[in-house]
């Protein structure tokens, strides 16, 4: 038997205006974690590891930053004669030609190269969330149930449930009610923007409510293609068992770091059978120096400690000058800070240097500073502030 052709659709292409400074100038799918990785590292692992090598990127926002850093895509084996990754930019010359409104609109706006294609399934997920998954599992499992449509639900925070899409279940694996981003959500359990469809079916019905939806257009997959299949019982959920964190946001961005300060993270992402691959530069190891302190903090190579870090992800490059000390926060790469400086509770962007003497953030909200941002020595930043680039020309 013939194994099922699959496509895999990687939606790089929001704005990430929640992630505020962080994707002022670059995309979302290539904001830097865990010290070395970058977001779309997650999704692209996850299809290596599933075996899955037609990978489709869709691209809008700031996308030299993401093609930079995917390059061939050698690091998550797409770098193929036939197959492997294609860059999907906007596009003018057709009727489907021009800005992605939305999700849906970016699944839309590429049917005919997906009709073309002809998978027996559609993968569409997100690159925004830290989690291991095999999606291949999930692919056999939807070919198998007969649906249109696969959403791969977690349970949420009852007080955060209203940013997704909330699911209702019914018997067994049945969808019996689906809300995107309700004021009053029926459930916990939310979809984490991974979903497998049946490619003819969705895209048909796709067409028909392109047709019915006027000036709005279709917008994103939870306005209204994914209600139109739980109204006709084509949806199914399968629950992800483990570890998965939305980053979409500045705090939870900043949590999700602190999830992995753990002695037992809840991902291994050196597992010798599912790493997560991603394409970095060359670094020296991290040199920790005398009389410097280094606490519950992941250190990447590159980095010079000589003050104290407690609780903290130090990225490739950054410095941290003896007196200096950082708690509590996520410093991207090249920062520098200098001596007798404080950073608390704070994520400092590419480049940001702390002044002699200065104090960023504190207790209460995460404080955001961004890229190449000089502050001046002896200078208070105060918790939950925002400091912009102040210099974007360096």
């Amino acid at each position: 038997m013939a194994l099922p052709r699959i496509l895999v659709l990687v939606l790089a292409g929001g704005a990430g205006g929640r992630l505020e400074l962080l994707t002022e100038q670059r995309a979302k799918p290539a904001v830097p974690f865990g010290g070395v990785y970058r977001l779309i590292d997650f999704p692209l692992s996850n299809c290596q590891h599933s075996q899955l090598a037609d990978v489709w990127v869709s691209v809008q926002f700031h996308p030299t930053s993401l093609s930079d850093h995917l390059a061939n895509g050698r690091p998550w084996d797409l770098d193929r004669t036939t197959g492997g990754l294609m860059m999907l930019p906007p596009f003018q010359g057709t009727d489907r030609g021009g800005w992605v409104t939305g999700t849906a609109d970016s699944l839309w706006r590429q049917a005919d190269l997906i009709r073309e294609f002809a998978a027996d399934a559609l993968v569409v997920v997100s690159s925004d969330a830290v989690y291991k998954l095999d999606y291949r599992d999930v692919v056999e499992t939807h070919l198998g149930s007969g649906a249109e449509v696969t959403m791969v639900t977690t349970e949420v925070a009852e007080d955060d449930a209203s940013r997704y899409g909330i699911v209702e279940l019914g018997d067994g694996d049945s969808v019996a009610g689906y809300a995107y981003k309700p004021d009053q959500p029926a459930t916990t359990t939310a979809t984490n923007e991974v979903f497998v469809f049946t490619p003819g079916p969705t895209l048909d019905r796709l067409e028909a409510l392109n047709d019915d939806a006027g000036e709005d257009g279709l917008e994103d997959l939870g306005s209204r293609l994914l209600p139109d299949q739980t109204r006709d019982g084509a949806a199914r959920a399968y629950p992800l068992q483990g570890y998965w964190r939305d980053v979409g946001t500045v705090p939870a961005y900043w949590q999700a770091h602190r999830d992995f300060l753990s002695a037992e993270p809840p991902i291994d992402l050196d597992d010798r059978d599912w790493p997560v691959h991603t394409r970095g530069g060359r670094h020296s190891a991290a040199r920790i120096m005398a009389g410097a302190v280094v606490d519950e903090s992941l250190v990447s190579g590159g980095t010079r400690v000589a003050g104290e870090v407690r609780g903290s992800v130090l990225s490739p490059g950054v410095v941290v000058e003896q007196g200096a000390t950082v708690v509590d926060s996520v410093l991207l790469p090249g920062v520098r800070v200098r001596a007798g400086a404080t950073v608390t509770r704070a994520v400092l962007d590419d480049r940001v240097e702390i002044g002699k003497g200065a104090s960023v953030g504190g207790d209460g909200e995460i404080t955001l500073v961004g890229r190449q941002a000089r502050i001046d020595p002896g200078t208070e930043v105060l918790a939950g502030a925002r400091v912009p680039d102040t210099d974007p020309e360096d």
